[in-house]
């Protein structure tokens, strides 16, 4: 009986279960198994606590038992067993768990990137260098690998900055994005402020590092200017915030776009690639007052969508003063003197086939803007998006065109 009541269960990790049915003897079995133990009284003490463990076996393990001549006898009948196997973890599952936690962590960080730098501005400004570094190319032999390198120097700094300027303006104006665009990062809570400081700080400090190891004059003073305008332009400081004063911030959107862009593309390519003296092609002067025209009208409709959320923190626009409908067909107008001036440039080539080309290519731009204005639900603020995104993709096709 000592060998035979006291049964572990839990050696080698071993549960039982199934259809194990208490018998209807079972309490009949355990009433025999007191009556023998109290013939022998010096057994009797031993023989309650074993009874105790009984009846909690039966309970728990569902076993049955049997009394016969005097001794509990334990059979079994249908019992089943579970292994429950816990294996400590090898450092080849540990490395295999954790790597796809550091790829979402990666993901998630490409994908707050993605929205700091607005990917369609960020390909507007890769076409705008390249269409820039062209100027400078006076026959083939100047497309090589040193001329594609040059275009790298450039587009690389200017991409960084561009995400600079662009959490510096999203750390400024947490709370009218939540308002105007709750799906930036910070704006909905994906990216913490001070992790946005760190990003900002982050790029901009590499652009400054990449621009002194590149060497190039022209291109480092672009980017203090740059990075200078639209600082001024988003920091809440006294005498700054720019983007407060509507002209002054359609200044930075020009100055930026039509002639520091440019201006510090061609110099760069034309005097620390080439070592050539700074001599400004007709091409380039057309560019510049293209770009210009159409900055300004892309300026006054950026402002559109968000005149609930500048209102409300005291942002002047254009878009306020003036009426949404009103500052959507001045933009369109300068949107079609842009392509005008374009249209100019083509009437001058000595080539009538480019004469032809460059006449109907700004004509149908043109007409593309203006029927999609006139489509525009000023009530909808994902109508006045696609417009707004609608000119980026009009002018990357110019200068895809121009190209």
């Amino acid at each position: 009986m000592d060998g035979g009541l006291v049964i572990s269960s839990n050696v080698c990790s071993v549960t039982t279960g199934g259809n194990l049915g208490l018998s209807r003897h079972s309490t009949k079995n355990l009433h025999c198994a007191s009556s023998w133990a109290s013939k022998s009284p010096q057994y009797k003490r031993k023989t309650q606590i074993e009874c105790n463990l009984l009846s909690f076996q039966q309970q728990s393990l569902k076993q049955r038992y049997k009394c016969i001549e005097g001794k509990c006898a334990y059979e079994e009948r249908n019992k089943k067993y579970f292994v429950k196997a816990i294996s400590n973890p090898s450092f080849d599952s540990e490395h295999n768990v954790s790597h796809p936690k550091n790829l979402d962590t990666i993901k998630n960080l490409l994908a707050i990137l993605y929205k700091f730098c607005y990917p369609y501005a960020m390909i507007g400004l890769a076409l705008n260098i390249i269409s820039s570094s062209l100027f400078t190319v006076e026959n083939l032999s100047n497309i090589s690998p040193l001329f594609f390198i040059g275009v790298l120097q450039v587009v690389i700094p200017h991409m960084f900055i561009t995400i600079y300027i662009n959490g510096v303006n999203q750390l400024f104006d947490v709370e009218i994005d939540k308002m105007n665009k709750s799906y930036l990062p910070l704006a909905s809570g994906q990216l913490s402020f001070k992790n946005g400081v760190i990003v900002a700080a982050s790029f901009l400090t590499l652009v400054f590092c990449l621009s002194w190891i590149i060497g190039s004059w022209s291109l480092i003073w672009g980017l203090v200017v740059g990075s200078s305008i639209w600082t001024a332009y988003s920091i809440n400081v006294p005498f700054l915030r720019w983007k407060r004063h509507p002209l002054l911030a359609m200044m930075c959107t020009v100055a930026s776009q039509a002639f520091i862009l440019p201006i510090v593309t061609f110099l760069h390519m034309q005097t620390f690639l080439f070592k050539r003296s700074i001599v400004f092609p007709r091409s380039l002067i057309f560019g510049i007052v293209f770009l210009s025209l159409y900055a300004v009208g892309m300026a006054l409709v950026k402002d559109i969508s968000d005149v609930e959320g500048d209102k409300t923190h005291g942002i002047d626009t254009f878009s306020i003063r003036l009426g949404q409908k009103q500052v959507l067909w001045i933009s369109v107008s300068f949107f079609e003197m842009a392509f005008g001036v374009g249209l100019l440039a083509g009437t001058t080539s000595s080539y009538l086939w480019s004469k032809i080309i460059m006449g109907l290519g700004h004509a149908a731009l043109g007409s593309i803007i203006w029927y999609k204005a006139k489509c525009i639900d000023l009530e909808s603020k994902a109508s006045i998006k696609s417009f707004y995104v609608l000119t980026w993709q009009v002018i990357l096709l110019k200068i895809v065109y121009h190209l």
